[in-house]
Formats: structure tokens, C-alpha cells, sequence
């Protein structure tokens, strides 16, 4: 990925953090909830960063902006897929239509050039994930759709994360603004649902803002260092490889089997890894 194994092991780190703080944002009895917690968890940890880190480049606050109000709309579609459809059939196809929007906009737009191991390694690990999505029957087709609204603007803030992030100067201020803003925008939306309520919700699950929050933070910032560093297209492709890790989750903890196709599936994602490296 032409910054070595170091990017594609933070990347991977990443994927598993990423997967375990959605398992529980579904695993919660009110996903909407869940979600509004975890990214509360995530403003909570950014605002004494925001206090002690050099503020971003003025020229990345336009891409943070654009990208904050993204994750902010990712958030609630996520929040509305786990409420209708299974974790195993929702999380993968939400991350695994994102790969190749990216790879295309940063070509198009951002003038990337990808070499063919690169291509070839989006292709390999977009077709593992592909295999994820198949291995479930639709049974909501509104949970299908918020789960590929939701790639699309997971492919959008990459892509505009990616831009910002390389014009910030440093990537734990980039971060912090950026999550302090997606908290105080998901904490809005929560209290437009729940009203007076939330303070209850609140108290029940309090843990799960202190957990979620800090798998998600880290997660986060680990993908921000590495889109500083590698192509744009490597590292979403990396990224979603999150989706394998979800399925050992999904076969652990929610009684979903891990078969042939899950084993196909699992070693074209690593072979798309080798192809990402050379």
C-alpha cells in the first residue's frame, strides 16, 4: 500500500475496534439509543483533546465540517438498520459498498493513481465482502436500504475525511474536533426522539457511552493515521475488512454459523490484503 505493513496493521486494528463497538450498538435493546450513547461517548472523550491539542489547519475546517455533518446522517441510518434487520446481514452490506465508491472518487476527483496490485486488491477484498453479503436472505427490505444509505455517506466521509485529514497538521486535533462535533450532532438527535426520556436511557446504559465510545475513538483515529500515509482506495478497502471480523463476532455471540462461504469470504479479504501490500 506503498507505506508498508505498519499502515495495514492500524488499519486492521481499526476493522476489529470498529466491529466490536457495532456488535454492541446492536447487541443494546434500543439501537437508536445505543448509538446516541456510543457517540456520546465519543464527544466526551474529545473535548478535554480539543482543550490540549493544536486546533486544526484552517484550510481542513471546511472538509471537517462537510464530514461531521456525514457521520452525523451515517449514524442515524445505522441506528435505523440495526432496529430492522440482523447484524450479520446489516453490517456488512452498510461497509461493503463503500470500498469501490472510494476507489472511484479517488481516481475521478483526488487524482490517485492505483496501480493494478492496488486494484486488484480493492477488487479482491470488495469481492470477500460481496460473499458476506450474499450469505443472508433479505427479510426487511427497509433494513437493506438504510444499511446501503448508510455505505454511501460511509463512502463520503472517507473520502472527505481523507482530503481534511492530510490538510489538518496533526491528526489527534482532526479527530477530536471531528468526533466532538459528530457527538453533539448524534446527542441532538437522540433528544429529538426521546424528549425528557433520555435522561432515563441515559442511566440504564451509561456504559455502554465509556466502551463504545472509546472502541469507536480509537478506531477512528487509528484510520486517520493511516489515510495520512496510504491511498485513499487501500486503506477503505482495509478498513471494511471489519465486516470478517463481525462474522467470527456474529458466530460467537449471536448463534450465526461460520461456514464454507465465511471461509471463502475470509480468505479472498486476505488475499486482498497481500494484493494491497506488494
Amino acid at each position: 500500500m506503498g507505506s508498508g505493513w505498519s499502515v495495514t496493521a492500524a488499519v486492521l486494528a481499526s476493522a476489529v475496534l470498529h466491529a466490536c463497538w457495532n456488535a454492541l450498538a446492536h447487541r443494546a435493546t434500543d439501537s437508536t439509543a445505543a448509538v446516541a450513547l456510543i457517540s456520546l461517548g465519543f464527544g466526551a472523550l474529545s473535548a478535554p483533546l480539543v482543550l490540549v491539542t493544536p486546533s486544526p489547519a484552517a484550510s481542513s475546517w471546511p472538509y471537517l465540517a462537510v464530514a461531521a455533518m456525514l457521520h452525523i446522517i451515517y449514524m442515524v441510518l445505522l441506528a435505523r438498520s440495526y432496529s430492522l434487520g440482523e447484524f450479520g446481514q446489516v453490517y456488512p452490506q452498510a461497509r461493503g459498498s463503500a470500498p469501490l465508491v472510494v476507489a472511484f472518487v479517488a481516481v475521478v476527483w483526488v487524482g490517485e493513481r492505483l496501480t493494478w496490485p492496488l486494484l486488484a486488491g480493492v477488487a479482491t477484498v470488495c469481492g470477500g465482502l460481496a460473499v458476506l453479503v450474499g450469505l443472508h436472505r433479505v427479510h426487511n427490505p427497509r433494513a437493506v436500504l438504510s444499511a446501503v444509505l448508510a455505505g454511501l455517506f460511509i463512502a463520503g466521509y472517507t473520502t472527505v475525511d481523507g482530503l481534511g485529514v492530510r490538510r489538518a497538521g496533526g491528526v489527534v486535533g482532526y479527530t477530536a474536533w471531528l468526533l466532538l462535533a459528530l457527538g453533539m450532532g448524534v446527542l441532538g438527535y437522540a433528544l429529538v426522539v426521546y424528549g425528557r426520556g433520555l435522561a432515563a436511557v441515559l442511566r440504564r446504559q451509561w456504559w455502554l457511552a465509556l466502551v463504545g465510545g472509546a472502541l469507536g475513538w480509537a478506531s477512528y483515529a487509528l484510520v486517520l493515521w493511516a489515510q495520512t500515509r496510504g491511498a485513499l482506495a487501500a486503506v477503505a478497502a482495509l478498513r471494511e475488512t471489519s465486516v470478517v471480523a463481525a462474522a467470527v463476532i456474529g458466530t460467537l455471540f449471536f448463534g450465526e454459523r461460520f461456514g464454507r462461504r465465511r471461509i471463502v469470504a475470509t480468505v479472498l479479504v486476505a488475499a486482498g490484503v497481500v494484493l494491497l501490500n506488494l
